[in-house]
């Protein structure tokens, strides 16, 4: 395999490098031309070690994700019903034919699918497919929230006309110290989407906090885009599901 060959040529430079007190060597003529060399093995190769790296990880999430065309070798494909024991029972487990359609043959593919797998697997599936949708600002996000606390958030809309113009603006992104900060309202909304986290009532002991969010830049521009601003503040906190996901996920 040519990557696997570029890796062994690294590998051998770098040896040769080694016995022969490559370090001592750079006066040499050539010498220059052979480092550039082994420097642009040495990243190709890592470059590749770290491909694979990546791309054995992406391919478990898609093993968990990814459609069938039959429901044969799954979870529960015995035909074992469920009767409290976390197994379906046989009566429903009858394949939906898959329509040429690639829509419509996605959700038969998804019916069938529903009809074997164990309750183990059906959540799996689904944390799966959170999992493959969060940003990694947003599980910076989670990871601050799975303590348990609360965080202040605040909405603005003009007050004559109900007009949202900014929506789950928090400090928890400042916490979870994400790379980009303006778009932290975007996160929290998502994490709520998902069902991972959920906006509470106002909360007095984060009087502080809630001062501190309305300095904010982005809270500021909001308030300057409509005549007569309306604050709305909540607190926004981990969900149940947010709790279990995070359990089965957390590294």
């Amino acid at each position: 395999m040519e990557t696997d060959e570029l890796m062994q040529r690294a590998g051998k430079l770098a040896g040769w490098a080694a016995r022969t007190g490559y370090s001592l060597g750079k006066r040499l003529p050539g010498a220059d031309g052979a480092e550039r060399s082994l420097r642009n093995l040495e990243q190709k190769a890592l470059t590749e070690l770290h491909k694979r790296m990546e791309g054995a990880s992406n391919r478990r999430l898609l093993e968990l994700t990814e459609l069938p065309s039959s429901p044969t070798g799954e979870d529960g494909a015995d035909g074992h019903g469920e009767n409290g024991s976390g197994s379906k029972n046989s009566s429903t487990a009858v394949a939906v034919p898959l329509p040429t359609d690639p829509l419509r043959a996605g959700m038969a593919a998804l019916l069938n699918r529903s009809t074997y797998l164990s309750r183990e697997a059906a959540r799996d599936y689904l944390y799966a497919s959170i999992l493959r949708q969060l940003t990694p600002d947003e599980a910076r996000i989670l990871s601050v929230l799975s303590d348990g606390a609360d965080y202040p958030v605040v909405q603005i809309s003009e007050r004559k006309t109900g007009r949202v113009v900014l929506r789950n603006a928090s400090t928890i992104g400042k916490t979870a110290g994400v790379s980009a900060t303006t778009h932290v309202p975007v996160y929290v909304s998502r994490l709520v989407a998902f069902g991972l986290a959920e906006i509470d009532d106002e909360q007095t002991d984060l009087a502080t906090q809630y001062e501190i969010l309305m300095t904010d830049e982005t809270v500021r521009k909001a308030e300057d885009l409509v005549k007569r601003p309306k604050i709305t503040r909540g607190a926004l906190r981990i969900t149940p599901l947010g709790v279990n996901f995070w359990l089965a996920c957390a590294p």
